[in-house]
């Protein structure tokens, strides 16, 4: 069994998740958050980031779905942030650009432990049909501000909102399984510093 686990339970007045990720899996899933177009997403998070994913999220999806997207955020970075523990040999960098039909996006991540997310798209920017595009730019910020990572997110060009979304989720897992993943030639922490 791999050491990169962590598994968290997060219970407020507006949503109520249990979570478990190993960054170490072969992308099997089950997720479970009321929103379906979120399920699909995270499904793909987890089979291009080749991370074993559990979520299970009871939300006040009456109200809207975006306390749902941004608690699952919050987790999910709480939750890699753990499983990475001191971050000794690891890659820290990775860099995708996913291409989905017309839509072209580039994701680039560094663990640096300075939490901060650059993400640019147009205004007028499509949504997918069942989910606000603003809350996937909610979903990066949380999971940048709680992984404590350095996420950009480009929207080089796109139309179709479920297009840009799967490629900006698509890119994350990517982006993320390459800075996460193990680089034997690393000895250490990759940081001049001596600390991520």
């Amino acid at each position: 069994m791999s050491g990169r686990i962590a598994k968290q339970t997060r219970n407020t007045a507006e949503t109520k998740i249990d979570l478990s990720i190993d960054l170490d899996g072969s992308g099997e899933s089950e997720i479970s958050t009321g929103v379906p177009f979120f399920d699909h997403m995270l499904t793909l998070f987890s089979k291009h980031g080749l991370f074993d994913l559990k979520v299970k999220v009871d939300g006040d999806i009456e109200v809207d779905a975006h306390h749902t997207i941004e608690d699952t955020g919050i987790v999910i970075g709480e939750c890699m942030k753990a499983a990475l523990g001191t971050k000794e040999g690891i890659t820290r960098y990775g860099c995708a650009y996913l291409p989905m039909d017309e839509t072209l996006v580039r994701v680039v991540v560094d663990l640096s432990n300075r939490p901060h997310l650059e993400f640019r798209a147009p205004e007028n920017t499509a949504s997918a049909p069942n989910m606000p595009f603003t809350l996937v730019e909610e979903f990066c910020r949380a999971l940048a501000s709680n992984l404590r990572a350095n996420i950009h997110v480009e929207l080089l060009y796109g139309r179709d909102g479920h297009h840009i979304a799967e490629a900006i989720f698509k890119g994350l897992a990517r982006a993320l399984r390459e800075a996460c993943e193990k680089d034997a030639r690393v000895k250490g922490i990759p940081s001049t510093k001596e600390a991520l």
